[in-house]
């Protein structure tokens, strides 16, 4: 069974699974109805009262909290950034990296995280791709390619193309080992799986919060581990001193910077989405991560089971330890995602084919339709036109 919460009362949260069949969460998620109601009520505080700034940036600290115990971090290790992609770069350009040292990553993964590495090539620093030959990445894919130059390994928790769950455990104590920073995106395992950033030996995490953590673009989450002050900023604003000037003058002699993650922060924060997150985390907790793993893990199960009977491949890893909730059907995308489409079936395109990913919210009655449209799909294009028009 995977109804082992209240499926029913989540499913109320987010109207759009009366409209049509949702299976788009690893794009991005509906917006809930008590995230929405976070977010207005910011907006009635702004439109009624000139904005109370003081209240809402205390509530934003709340909210730092909160993303620190979801991450099992310190709240002085969390970072507020627009999105994974400014995570990441905050990182690449914060790492001490000199010519001549090198970046280890897996062929293929998130585009976005490549080119923040990349874009350290003018500096000569290499990057080099390591082409995944196992299910998913280990220690071991990494391990014979680690040399004195290899300062960085950077990689996704969970793969947006087809949803590999890689062993970010032991590739954390590789990188413990060696003296390694590992550098992780987690926009596609947070709020979906368990993200404990202390077992799985991350340097430095990021996340944007539209996908899994149900919050309207616009909103990243960073997690920098405590201690590593040689990471520094690119850029520098006023709220990354450790002493701010308190008549807004700026001095040369004090540029000392703030210990904590807080230091590659610039300036105002997304506070309408700061709201957004605060609920989301509420919403999120109160069903629990590990119950919505095992959830999607069983909407998945039986989304297999239905693949084999129609004879459709699925790109990506089968076993449970291996995946989460995204599965790549191998089907041609130029046909299935329009027929998907008039079928009010909402999927994303992929690189090898059409992308199903579950939330929370789905049940195993949304597989058996999807895999029930799928199949009348396949019987159309097996029957001769002929034959149809007779």
């Amino acid at each position: 069974m995977t109804n082992r919460f209240d499926l029913s009362n989540v499913r109320s949260e987010f109207p759009i699974t009366k409209r049509m069949l949702y299976l788009d969460s690893a794009h991005q998620t509906p917006l809930a109805t008590s995230v929405r109601a976070a977010l207005r009520n910011f907006y009635s505080e702004g439109h009624d009262m000139a904005g109370p700034k003081p209240v809402w940036l205390k509530r934003a600290e709340q909210t730092r909290q909160h993303v620190a115990k979801f991450l099992n971090a310190l709240p002085s290790e969390i970072a507020f950034t627009k999105n994974t992609s400014e995570g990441l770069n905050i990182a690449a350009n914060a790492v001490p990296l000199s010519a001549g040292d090198n970046v280890l990553m897996i062929e293929g993964d998130h585009p976005n995280n490549a080119y923040a590495w990349l874009n350290l090539k003018r500096k000569g620093v290499e990057v080099r791709f390591i082409k995944l030959t196992a299910e998913v990445a280990t220690a071991a894919t990494f391990a014979p390619h680690v040399d004195a130059r290899t300062k960085v390994i950077s990689l996704s928790h969970v793969t947006f193309h087809a949803g590999h769950r890689h062993d970010i455990a032991s590739i954390g104590e590789l990188c413990k080992q060696r003296g390694i920073y590992l550098v992780v995106d987690a926009m596609q395992s947070v709020g979906v799986i368990p993200v404990d950033v202390k077992k799985l030996g991350i340097s430095v995490l990021a996340a944007g919060t539209h996908k899994g953590l149900l919050v309207p673009q616009g909103l990243g989450i960073m997690y920098v581990k405590s201690g590593l002050d040689e990471l520094q900023p690119a850029y520098l604003a006023m709220s990354g001193l450790a002493n701010p000037p308190a008549d807004y003058i700026a001095r040369t002699e004090d540029l000392e910077l703030r210990k904590d993650a807080g230091r590659f922060e610039i300036g105002n924060l997304n506070l309408p989405d700061l709201h957004a997150l605060s609920a989301a985390i509420d919403l999120i907790g109160g069903v629990g991560v590990a119950k919505i793993e095992e959830h999607v893990l069983s909407l998945g199960d039986r989304l297999i089971g239905h693949l084999d009977e129609l004879g459709i491949r699925l790109v990506g890893p089968r076993t449970r330890q291996h995946r989460t909730h995204i599965y790549v059907l191998d089907l041609p995308v130029d046909e299935w995602v329009d027929y998907l489409a008039r079928n009010q079936v909402r999927v994303s395109p992929e690189r090898d084919g059409i992308r199903i990913s579950f939330a929370m919210f789905n049940t195993l009655e949304d597989v058996d339709q999807v895999a029930e449209i799928i199949r009348r799909g396949l019987s159309a294009k097996r029957t001769p036109v002929a034959a149809q028009a007779g």
